[in-house]
């Protein structure tokens, strides 16, 4: 009797511990199955090192709504509405200014410092506030493509247009007489007169 019940209890622990086994690796797999990683690998390669010496000194951020249409006899009319979200910065390159744009008077008692012209620095395209909200009349997927990337390349020439018009590159100049001279006259004891090239 009492092997008979050892033979059972020994049956009953090996068959709880392959229960329990199976149940592990059961969860186990699911675990292995489920369980998602992300892997992300980069190699980063430098391709060119620029010495920077453009002090911005102003920055239009501006909205502009873009509507394109491409008009055909027979087919219906291609449209694309766009909102433009971006930004044109106008600088001064500091790296053109050499020893002989910087005269001192007669008297010694000014400064003439002669800089280059503003320049536009970049326009940039805000690609995460620009939107387009309609496009209609396109036949193939292919030109639907072909009307978003043509208005992106019109959006920025539009922003860049604006700013010209608005005189960017001048405020710029008038923002450089602002910050260089009181800081040059501060620095040099001396009247200071900022002339552009």
């Amino acid at each position: 009797m009492s092997a008979t019940r050892s033979g059972v209890s020994k049956t009953l622990i090996i068959t709880l511990l392959l229960l329990g086994f199976f149940v592990f690796l059961f969860f186990y797999i699911k675990h292995q199955f489920t369980t998602v990683r992300t892997e992300v690998n980069e190699d980063v390669m430098v391709q060119k090192i620029t010495s920077m010496g453009k002090l911005e000194l102003v920055k239009y951020s501006m909205k502009d709504v873009i509507e394109k249409k491409q008009i055909h006899t027979f087919l219906p009319d291609e449209r694309v509405l766009f909102l433009a979200v971006g930004e044109v910065t106008a600088c001064i390159d500091l790296t053109k200014v050499k020893k002989e744009d910087i005269n001192q008077s007669a008297t010694k008692d000014t400064v003439t410092v002669l800089m280059p012209k503003a320049e536009i620095c970049y326009v940039k395209l805000d690609h995460q506030r620009s939107k387009v909200y309609d496009i209609t009349g396109a036949l193939f997927p292919g030109n639907a493509k072909n009307m978003v990337e043509d208005i992106y390349k019109i959006a920025e020439k539009r922003l860049l247009d604006n700013a010209n018009e608005m005189h960017i590159t001048a405020k710029a100049q008038d923002n450089a007489q602002l910050i260089f001279k009181p800081l040059l006259e501060n620095i040099s004891g001396k009247k200071v007169v900022i002339k552009f090239k």
